[in-house]
């Protein structure tokens, strides 16, 4: 039911009861009930018939907010679709054109690199289009097969520790969280060089935190403020989160040993 219908029922069911009682005590009831009698029985029949509309009322639009949020969670799967399938068109055309150009210079090693670069990115991106975000298995248990799916593919060593507990994050938050940690899992495979990744994600229904790491060649200084390595995308969601997004490269003994990327929320009440 539509909320303009709920809204004009709620106006006049208050005057259909008390308007409708009045008008049966006047026409067939007034030798049976006296005046206090008959404050009484309106009075009680107003509350109950209140209750019972109320309840229903409110149970109806619980059910069209509950229809707004699964929409909604709905059109940030198709965009988050939409938005791997515009990355895989890219990738591939870049890597084909790439691929062309070594088989006519005869470079067959580079060319071999090529195509194993298409092969990853097909079998990802695959994986991600047959994996909606909402399929009812719980966010941590996806988010444990796409990430043992990531390191078959490209062979990284990774590290994991998800603490999620119930009713942490809501379905579009999900999306959003996924989209983000797929960013930055794609990043290592394809940029980083990195031999070992690490994966923290901490979350209660009042706040959480996510960090990802790897031993890579870390971020130069353009990379963190500039539009590179799909940070901008990272951000952008990251703000929809209400979450604080910082990036660094990890330094050990002077030289740069890896990047590290966190992430934490509150979610306030």
């Amino acid at each position: 039911m539509s909320l303009r219908m709920l809204k004009l029922l709620s106006i006049l069911a208050p005057v259909l009861i008390i308007g409708g009682f009045e008008y049966i005590r006047h026409e067939f009831l007034l030798n049976y009930l006296t005046m206090e009698a008959g404050n009484f029985t309106i009075t009680v029949i107003t509350f109950l018939l209140s209750y019972l509309f109320a309840s229903w009322m409110f149970h109806n639009i619980n059910r069209n907010n509950e229809k707004l949020a699964a929409g909604e969670a709905r059109r940030a799967v198709y965009e988050e679709r939409e938005r791997l399938a515009r990355e895989l068109h890219d990738d591939l055309a870049q890597t084909l054109f790439f691929l062309n150009v070594k088989l006519k210079q005869g470079h067959v090693e580079e060319a071999k690199a090529a195509v194993a670069e298409i092969d990853n990115s097909l079998r990802q991106a695959i994986y991600n289009l047959r994996t909606p975000p909402v399929e009812g298995h719980g966010f941590a248990l996806r988010l444990h097969k796409w990430l043992r799916d990531w390191q078959l593919v490209t062979e990284i060593e990774l590290e994991t520790k998800i603490q999620i507990a119930e009713d942490s994050f809501g379905q579009a938050d999900e999306v959003l969280l996924f989209g983000i940690i797929q960013e930055g899992f794609t990043n290592i495979r394809k940029h980083s060089g990195a031999t070992r990744a690490s994966i923290i994600l901490e979350a209660n229904p009042a706040s959480w935190q996510l960090q990802m790491k790897d031993n890579g060649c870390g971020l130069q200084e353009n990379d963190i403020s500039g539009k590179r390595y799909g940070i901008e995308l990272m951000r952008k969601r990251a703000a929809e989160l209400s979450a604080e997004l910082t990036l660094a490269s990890i330094r050990e003994g002077g030289r740069v040993a890896g990047t590290e990327i966190r992430l934490s929320a509150h979610h306030y009440q």
